[in-house]
């Protein structure tokens, strides 16, 4: 019982119908893609290949198109967690490499798995990633405007036909945020999976480390909570402190979860029930 859900961050698009429906057949294109690659192959072959795709789209803030940080510089996180093996690996900000997912990815080999900073970039290159520019036009225009935005991510959580779950989530930051900024995307907070579900966070990235959120998630349904509950548990108390962030999940039994809290409009989310295209536009 194969599963896929991917998100291409979150926010409000709230008046901007064309914006949106663009948005929702870029991610069901992204998740028709890679759940052709879960149906042939595995859970971790399926999440990084839909988080490349979502990287690959400048329209997102992650890979090519990532937001520039304060000192005008791209710094680019990303994670990966492989529930089954319960192995966590990730980079922090990386620089001047296409797919931080994929360093992410070679690092899940390695007795060290988290690397930051020019250490994670000095890696990169010794294992033969080319240097590449992600600094796109667009970009490079909202950075000489101050910015405009506060959140971006992408992320998928998948389920295969052996019971694996893997989760994968990817970063440009806020935007215009102090150089060294760690968002929750790198940390368990934002990247979780176990044997039992799997979790990848968007939105305000120091209000879902401040709760745990992904793994908080995930525990709870290893702890006997129903995903859905786990979740609505969750939202309640980030809501409390009025935090603005979501996530998408699913559990080993293919129960798919969104949530949100009270204070975010959105998680552009994706994936389909069997019958149907669900997405955060239909």
């Amino acid at each position: 019982m194969e599963k896929l859900i991917i998100h291409g961050g979150a926010g409000s698009l709230e008046g901007k119908t064309a914006e949106a429906q663009k948005m929702h057949e870029s991610l069901c294109k992204i998740w028709e893609e890679s759940f052709e690659v879960l149906q042939k192959s595995s859970a971790e072959e399926a999440v990084l290949h839909a988080v490349r795709m979502l990287e690959d789209d400048p329209y997102y803030n992650a890979g090519t198109g990532s937001k520039l940080q304060a000192d005008g510089q791209v710094r680019m996180s990303a994670a990966l967690m492989d529930g089954y093996n319960n192995r966590f690996s990730g980079v922090i900000n990386v620089q001047n490499i296409q797919h931080p997912i994929e360093a992410a990815a070679l690092l899940s080999a390695e007795k060290h798995t988290v690397l930051s900073a020019d250490q994670a970039t000095g890696y990169c290159r010794k294992n033969g990633f080319p240097e590449y520019n992600p600094i796109t036009d667009f970009r490079m225009q909202e950075y000489e405007n101050k910015c405009i935005g506060t959140n971006g991510t992408v992320g998928a959580v998948a389920l295969d036909k052996s019971g694996q779950i893997f989760a994968g989530t990817s970063t440009g930051g806020i935007g215009c945020e102090m150089p060294g900024r760690v968002s929750d995307s790198p940390t368990v907070a934002g990247t979780y999976a176990s044997r039992k579900a799997g979790v990848s966070c968007t939105g305000i990235g120091e209000a879902i480390t401040q709760q745990a959120a992904a793994a908080k998630v995930v525990i709870r349904v290893g702890d006997g909570m129903s995903l859905q509950d786990a979740v609505a548990r969750t939202m309640l108390e980030s809501d409390d402190y009025n935090y603005s962030y979501g996530l998408i999940s699913l559990d080993s039994k293919g129960h798919i979860e969104v949530g949100t809290t009270k204070a975010l409009t959105d998680v552009y989310y994706a994936y389909h029930d069997g019958q149907k295209f669900s997405t955060f536009f239909s």
